[in-house]
């Protein structure tokens, strides 16, 4: 495992062998309904660093490392939203800290959907922000033909990522987040540091890769577990780039009215481009549950 390196003040590392694999998490705060933050591509856990001391304020917060990504352990062909959904409800139990308010976003929409659909009792709430779902469109996405992003399918095939994307981590990320428009204030040369240590070790690639080929490769399963599992707890949708595509995803889903925020003016990593929108929004949405 590769050494941690960045860190925000206030924050407490953590790893801990949970569902056969070691997962590293951070947390926050000492006080309040507990939430917990879950990133997505190309991110690890940093990419919520400025939002967490905002939340931590009133929350007691933990944000994880999926498998495959940042500091935890890196993920093997099998890997899958499925699997990723029971390594947080097994860390969740760990944590004694159930119910929590959850948060998930980009390519993590199918991971916090199957989490709640199979352990609905993790939830306080469920906030999805710039997702979607396989089987509600985010299929769509791997589309290089009609819009979509080039990335996906490499990231996808097996032994693609390792080859090609590993030794360029730093400026294949770099080449990311300059194509979707962030500035370079928002995700600074330093924090493409970060994210490019994490996802250049041996298997960096690897919990996207898993992601990436379930969101290509799952949708008749999600549909048959929106239908016999809808989701029952309070669900709020944050769209920005992305426009309403979260909320439609979502709404499908759940069985309940969903509500809709959206940023217009803010591109597709809202955590790190607006965490101060953003952490306005979750708390907004924490209380009002």
């Amino acid at each position: 495992m590769t050494d941690i390196h960045a860190t925000v003040p206030s924050v407490r590392h953590e790893t801990v062998l949970v569902n056969g694999t070691k997962l590293h998490y951070i947390s926050a705060g000492d006080g309040g309904e507990p939430v917990l933050l879950v990133h997505g591509f190309p991110e690890t856990w940093w990419a919520f660093r400025r939002l967490i001391p905002l939340l931590a304020a009133r929350h007691r917060v933990y944000a994880v490392d999926l498998r495959g990504f940042g500091d935890s352990e890196i993920a093997d062909e099998t890997y899958s939203s499925a699997v990723a959904a029971e390594d947080l409800h097994a860390l969740l139990l760990h944590l004694s800290a159930g119910p929590v308010h959850v948060v998930g976003q980009d390519v993590s929409g199918g991971v916090v959907y199957r989490l709640g659909a199979t352990h609905p009792e993790d939830f306080a709430s469920l906030t999805a922000v710039e997702s979607g779902l396989a089987g509600f469109g985010a299929e769509r996405l791997g589309d290089a033909t009609h819009g979509g992003a080039w990335y996906i399918g490499g990231l996808a095939a097996p032994g693609i990522p390792g080859l090609l994307f590993e030794p360029a981590a730093h400026d294949f990320i770099e080449h990311l987040y300059s194509s979707y428009g962030v500035s370079t204030s928002a995700v600074t040369p330093d924090d493409v540091a970060e994210f490019a240590r994490s996802f250049g070790r041996p298997g960096g690639f690897s919990g996207a890769a898993g992601l990436y080929r379930g969101m290509l490769t799952e949708g008749a399963e999600l549909r048959t577990l929106a239908q016999t599992a809808p989701l029952t707890m309070p669900v709020t949708t944050v769209g920005s780039r992305g426009k309403g595509f979260t909320h439609a995803a979502f709404s499908a889903v759940t069985e309940r009215e969903v509500a809709a925020i959206q940023f217009d003016d803010v591109g597709h990593y809202v955590a790190q481009e607006a965490p101060e929108r953003l952490a306005q929004t979750l708390l907004a949405a924490f209380a009002a549950v």
